[in-house]
């Protein structure tokens, strides 16, 4: 967890992206071409024990809603049904899970109850948890391909103001 540190502007940052506190220990993994966190990167467990959700946070508020847009428009089925159709990428999407899972597990191992917050090499659960990955540590193909379809935020100022 000495890796996973931040400064208190980065927090407030984070929080004002979230809108609320952040939990557990993390960092930046991603700031975008403005200097501003896009992805933070989680311990595995909270420091009550319990498991977090996620290895990576998408925090860019712009990337958030464009994301959200494309899962409420059935991007994710279309995608899904590449994935399911297309050996090589969900053997790609594969590799992908299995890099995530070895750096969560790198620093501490949880016992899976399943596939990770972004879901299996033939089925994505959550554009918003694989374009975090993608960003933070690719590639990831579902990642990249939502990134695609989303397009890369180019903000002209800061998404939030911090206090």
């Amino acid at each position: 967890m000495a890796d996973l540190v931040h400064s208190d502007e980065d927090e407030r940052t984070v929080e004002a992206q979230l809108g609320r506190p952040v939990r557990g220990s993390w960092r930046v993994a991603r700031r975008c071409h403005l200097g501003v966190p896009m992805v933070i990167e989680n311990h595995p467990r909270l420091p009550d024990g319990a498991p977090f959700p996620t290895l990576f946070w998408l925090t860019c508020p712009v990337l958030t809603k464009r994301l959200s847009r494309l899962e409420a428009g059935g991007f994710m089925a279309d995608l899904n049904d590449k994935l399911r159709g297309d050996e090589a990428m969900r053997a790609r999407q594969a590799r992908s899970i299995a890099r995530y899972l070895a750096r969560r597990d790198g620093r501490e191992p949880i016992e899976d109850s399943g596939s990770p917050p972004g879901g299996d090499p033939d089925r994505v659960k959550c554009l918003h948890a694989v374009v975090a990955h993608e960003l933070a540590d690719p590639p990831n193909t579902a990642g990249a391909l939502a990134m695609s379809a989303a397009g890369h935020p180019d903000c002209r100022a800061e998404c939030v103001a911090t206090p």
